[in-house]
């Protein structure tokens, strides 16, 4: 198939969406079909088999785009819808497949030219807006309840991310178009650098120390002021690690974590190039996903949880729809009991449930399962 895939994000930034749409294209491309990619005009190039990268022009006072709703995002989709549509005069695809708010240009799009729409749900773009504190108009939240309503009805075929949105989704339009396919893919190498770890781990814990690691990104709802109320109560042989974030996220952690004396207890690293998450993940005692917020499952999970490592989450359904208490630990979003849960994982038991983790991976979230998943997703669209 020839695909005009329109992506509203940086591509490529190393962060939840673009690391999605990142596996969706290798895996497309494996799959033998032809991907024409219209996004934003910033992030990293990718050379992968099949894909061609188009990028929209850049309004001169957009430097950055941060996660969520913004500004910014608002006139650069306008410039992305016609650069997307200058696609669609140029050349005949057999499939538009678009992510986040690019639905809805995807299903005017496959109006006006017949061409099937397959919609790529990362989440509920009313929900987004709730989280991130957008908007309180209720007239605009509207607007998106009603856009997402059409795009979910106008594609043939919708990917959903977790069990959360297809449940959602399924309240909308038929489940039988629906496809689940969690971002269980990641990019760990088979054999880390010996010598490059060894410097890291040096780096980042001289004092050998339990490692406590959080990678992602510093928004409220990803819970880190929870994290920082933990290391205020557990004791010195912990230290916290924090990778990610923008620098001005960064410099306020930073600021707090002087006015709370743990300067000692919490190390902030910022962004690190994806393919060095592993080494620092290896050198990890303990990781945590503490999200507050929001009932998506953190792209950060699968990871995690294939890596050996024991994994510390917050007890929420953003964390339950997939996991359970055998493969991690979960503890409720409060210093107290998530500080507990952090010294369990330090234990013998954190270490089995860690191996019971690198089971359930191994048999459920595979580059073949994968690939079968995204295969069934385009099924559904020439199935009509």
């Amino acid at each position: 198939m020839k695909i005009l895939m329109i992506a509203p994000e940086p591509f490529f930034e190393p962060r939840g969406t673009p690391f999605s749409e990142y596996f969706r294209i290798r895996s497309l491309s494996r799959l033998g079909h032809e991907i024409d990619l219209v996004t934003y005009p910033i992030g990293e190039d990718k050379d992968i088999k099949g894909l061609k990268i188009y990028r929209c022009l850049k309004p001169p006072f957009v430097k950055s785009v941060k996660t969520g709703p913004s500004a910014a995002k608002i006139f650069l989709d306008l410039f992305l819808f016609f650069k997307a549509a200058g696609r669609l005069f140029r050349k005949k695809y057999d499939l538009i497949h678009t992510h986040e708010e690019a639905n809805i240009m995807g299903a005017l799009f496959s109006r006006m030219t017949g061409t099937p729409h397959l919609y790529d749900m990362h989440s509920s773009l009313v929900q987004q807006m709730e989280n991130f504190k957008f908007t309180k108009s209720k007239f605009i939240t509207s607007i998106f309840r009603k856009t997402e309503k059409i795009s979910l009805n106008n594609a043939r075929s919708v990917i959903v991310i977790c069990k959360a949105l297809y449940d959602y989704a399924s309240t909308i339009t038929g489940n039988k178009k629906l496809t689940i396919i969690e971002n269980f893919i990641d990019e760990t190498p088979e054999k880390l650098d010996r010598s490059k770890l060894k410097k890291i781990k040096k780096e980042v814990n001289a004092e050998g120390k339990k490692i406590i690691t959080y990678a992602g990104t510093l928004e409220t709802y990803q819970g880190i002021p929870l994290l920082l109320d933990c290391m205020d109560i557990l004791d010195d042989k912990f230290k916290l690690v924090l990778i990610g974030g923008k620098p001005a996220q960064v410099q306020n952690i930073v600021a707090e974590v002087k006015e709370r004396g743990l300067e000692d207890k919490v190390i902030l690293l910022g962004t690190k190039a994806p393919e060095d998450i592993p080494y620092f993940l290896n050198i990890s005692d303990i990781l945590v996903s503490p999200r507050i917020l929001g009932t998506n499952i953190p792209l950060k999970v699968y990871s995690y949880l294939k890596s050996g490592v024991p994994l510390v989450a917050t007890n929420l359904y953003t964390h339950t729809q997939s996991i359970t208490h055998d493969i991690a630990i979960l503890r409720n979003p409060e210093a107290e009991d998530f500080a507990d849960g952090i010294r369990v994982a330090a234990s013998a038991k954190g270490k089995t449930i860690s191996e019971n983790a690198v089971k359930f991976c191994n048999k459920n979230y595979s580059l073949k399962k994968y690939d079968e998943l995204v295969g069934e997703a385009l099924s559904k669209v020439e199935a009509k």
